[in-house]
């Protein structure tokens, strides 16, 4: 398994898990009115966020094939963790969430983030030390929960909670945000 920075390339296969692991979401079986949903998270959508200096995604690759992906908007907004269904449960998202919040602390946040959860999810983002902020939301044909963490702002760095840095595309550091 191999996690790393993601890039425009992978737009594409990011559009295609987010879209395949949506069906939770939806306020309706036929997706009737998640096309804005659906507009926001298709490729076009990711590449423009994959080349946005305000967000940060890493991926994740399982026998080459794209089995997760972590996006932070704004170094405080949890903005996407999917995991294939293949490989949950088996710590990838903590690990990707671990990643991406070590970042976010080194990179100025002070502990305080954001998720909008899909509510099949609000158990996980709970063992991360998220609490539910109000009430299930539903805007854009899905339904989430809108949950925030006050995290200790330790500032370690990747390598400190026991995951190396995953380096850039060019086998450098790490050093978007």
């Amino acid at each position: 398994m191999n996690i790393r920075i993601a890039t425009p390339a992978d737009a594409e296969q990011i559009s295609s898990l987010i879209i395949d692991l949506s069906t939770p979401f939806y306020t309706s079986p036929t997706r009737a009115g998640a096309e804005p949903f659906l507009a926001s998270v298709n490729a076009e959508a990711q590449c423009r966020n994959l080349s946005a200096s305000n967000f940060l995604y890493y991926v994740v690759e399982s026998h080459g094939q794209l089995a997760g992906v972590v996006a932070l908007r704004d170094n405080a907004h949890l903005f996407h963790l999917f995991v294939a269904s293949s490989l949950q449960r088996t710590g990838l998202a903590t690990r990707l969430w671990n990643i991406v919040k070590a970042e976010a602390l080194a990179a100025g946040n002070t502990g305080q983030f954001t998720v909008n959860s899909s509510l099949n999810a609000v158990p996980v983002y709970e063992r991360f030390g998220f609490i539910c902020t109000g009430e299930v939301q539903q805007m854009h044909g899905i339904s989430f929960q809108p949950m925030q963490l006050h995290a200790n702002p330790l500032g370690v760095q990747p390598s400190l909670l026991g995951y190396p840095s995953p380096a850039a595309p060019d086998g450098s550091q790490s050093t978007k945000r």
